[in-house]
């Protein structure tokens, strides 16, 4: 099969597409000829050598999202069949033209969706949901700020917020992405001045602040979402493009009894993973086949394009997903 491999650390011209063994169908597992895949911030960071693959996952193919069809059944897999849609999360190895995931980390593609939109759901939606229903326990009505609103988590996590009846706010630092967004359900676009954006978070929330804080950038954005957030907020902290490190004022997040939740999917173990593609099946599917969500698709490379995709991708110019094209 082709594969795109790290041949080495460093910039985008240490992808190669090469020729290698297509994977075995381990007991329990299936194999799923890949269409499409999701390109990540991860892969970059992979790409950079600053996030290893976990154990068992291929070290130098990168990818964590894709949907295709099922090729291959190992033994005493009884989910699906050969010729079945799918799509799923994995810990590497998506940028390939097969895959082996366990058929519990497997999702069947909803009706009404192609393959193309579900490569662009995983990732963007389960972390989303993840994130902001599972471990920061949003509740319908409450208010929402999602950072990096126009990305694709930010804009999977503005349509469940939006979803669940909930008053969003969105930080970028693009105005247009924050019009595109409003199309999309956002009620307060803010372009952050020189990293600061609570005080308008509490003028468009009536001076409350917000409950629930969906936060991909990190470092000294955490401590603006302390100052935003109402009392006993959660803050769950995805990502941290803006650097690793904060200085929080702990007098207010005492005062507040504001909570942060750190939270990743990758290296997380089987079981957990199981219940992350359960929640991309049970939860977000039928939200998609009936479209109170969609994806948001912005640009699809061919996999001879990867390097080009990554350039593209840290370009920070992308609204939604940026996806690679891999199979018929």
């Amino acid at each position: 099969m082709r594969a795109i491999v790290i041949r080495e650390p460093g910039g985008p011209d240490v992808l190669d597409l090469r020729e290698v063994a297509a994977p075995d169908v381990p007991e329990g597992h299936v194999r799923v000829a890949v269409r499409f895949a999701g390109i990540n911030r991860a892969d970059l960071l992979q790409r950079a050598g600053m996030y290893p693959a976990p154990p068992g996952v291929p070290p130098d193919i990168p990818g964590l999202e894709y949907a295709g069809v099922v090729e291959a059944v190992g033994k005493g897999a009884r989910r699906f069949a050969p010729g079945d849609r799918v799509f799923g999360l994995v810990a590497g190895g998506a940028c390939a033209e097969k895959i082996v995931a366990h058929e519990r980390e497997v999702a069947r593609v909803p009706e009404g969706l192609t393959d193309e939109q579900a490569a662009a759901v995983p990732e963007a939606f389960v972390t989303a949901y993840d994130a902001l229903v599972t471990r920061a326990r949003l509740a319908p009505g409450e208010r929402v700020l999602v950072h990096a609103v126009g990305s694709g988590v930010g804009t999977a996590g503005l349509q469940i917020a939006r979803a669940l009846g909930c008053f969003v706010a969105g930080t970028s630092r693009t105005q247009a992405k924050l019009d595109r967004c409003k199309e999309l359900g956002l009620d307060a676009g803010i372009a952050p001045s020189d990293g600061k954006f609570a005080g308008e978070v509490l003028a468009a929330t009536g001076g409350e602040g917000v409950d629930v804080v969906l936060d991909l950038v990190g470092g000294a954005y955490v401590a603006e979402d302390v100052k935003a957030c109402a009392a006993r907020a959660r803050i769950a902290l995805v990502g941290l493009t803006a650097g690793a490190r904060a200085e929080l004022d702990l007098r207010e997040l005492l005062r507040k009894r504001v909570e942060i939740i750190g939270t990743v999917l990758r290296s997380r173990p089987l079981e957990e993973k199981i219940a992350a593609a359960q929640v991309l099946e049970r939860n977000i599917a039928p939200w998609l086949a009936r479209r109170v969500v969609l994806p948001i698709v912005d640009r699809v490379f061919p996999l001879e394009e990867t390097a080009a995709a990554h350039i593209y991708m840290a370009s920070d110019a992308s609204f939604g997903k940026v996806l690679l094209r891999i199979g018929a």
